[in-house]
């Protein structure tokens, strides 16, 4: 039974997601403000987290932050509510580190339906599919992709990708030289149902080049090709 946290100081919206989440057979544990949602995180070890971003004591982008600086729960996904609608600050939510980001006022059935298809991702599955596969690792010069982990790995140095930034680059990286559009990447990475766009490509593009910058080449890894999308650079190797 996957346990989710939800991080939210409106009761009424907290007891709905709490509701709509044990209906679909979730467990849900559950934060009125953002220092005990925080330290829930880290006694509990969710398997995601529902944060609102206008909460007391330590707001929701704060809380994320803290999350993705920890180790015990920097690769748990995040979900991140609020009622700004601006693109300005869903792209900020995204560069602190979320997952996701659904503005209020929200359809229960869609959050919950989003929050199945990113327990059910790729990135999630990684462990039964290393079993499967045998392959859960990625070894391009100095970069090793874990797919068991969801981390990437310099020198044994994790460089903190989030779950989204790690789901991307492996896409691509198992594929190189393969241009992918905006939209395929986009459907193939946060599902056909999500009501997203292709602008949240390019976020997680830009942090993944951000992240790597100080490889060798590091920025020009996710080539841009223009007019259609992006690609894993096929001759692509850091030494």
């Amino acid at each position: 039974m996957p346990r989710i946290l939800v991080v939210e100081d409106e009761k009424n919206i907290l007891e709905l997601v709490r509701y709509n989440l044990e209906r679909e057979g979730h467990q849900a544990i559950t934060a009125l403000d953002g220092i005990n949602g925080l330290e829930l995180a880290q006694s509990q070890d969710p398997d995601l987290i529902v944060l609102d971003v206008m909460i007391p004591k330590m707001n929701g982008l704060e809380v994320c932050q803290k999350l993705r600086q920890g180790v015990q729960t920097k690769n748990i996904p995040i979900v991140m509510l609020s009622a700004r609608a601006e693109e300005l600050d869903q792209v900020r939510g995204l560069e602190m580190g979320a997952d996701d980001y659904v503005t209020k006022p929200f359809s229960p059935r869609e959050l919950v339906a989003r929050i199945n298809a990113m327990l059910s991702s790729e990135g999630h599955r990684a462990d039964r599919k290393a079993k499967e596969t045998g392959q859960a690792q990625l070894k391009i010069g100095c970069m090793t992709i874990d797919e068991e982990r969801l981390n990437v790995f310099v020198d044994d140095i994790n460089q903190g990708l989030t779950v989204k930034e790690f789901e991307l680059l492996w896409f691509m990286a198992t594929r190189p030289g393969k241009v992918f559009s905006r939209e395929y990447l986009f459907n193939q990475i946060w599902g056909f149902d999500h009501t997203g766009d292709s602008r949240t490509v390019d976020v997680h593009v830009r942090l993944i080049r951000q992240k790597l910058a100080h490889l060798p080449g590091g920025e020009q890894m996710i080539e841009t090709v223009r007019g259609v999308g992006y690609r894993f650079k096929e001759d692509w190797g850091c030494q």
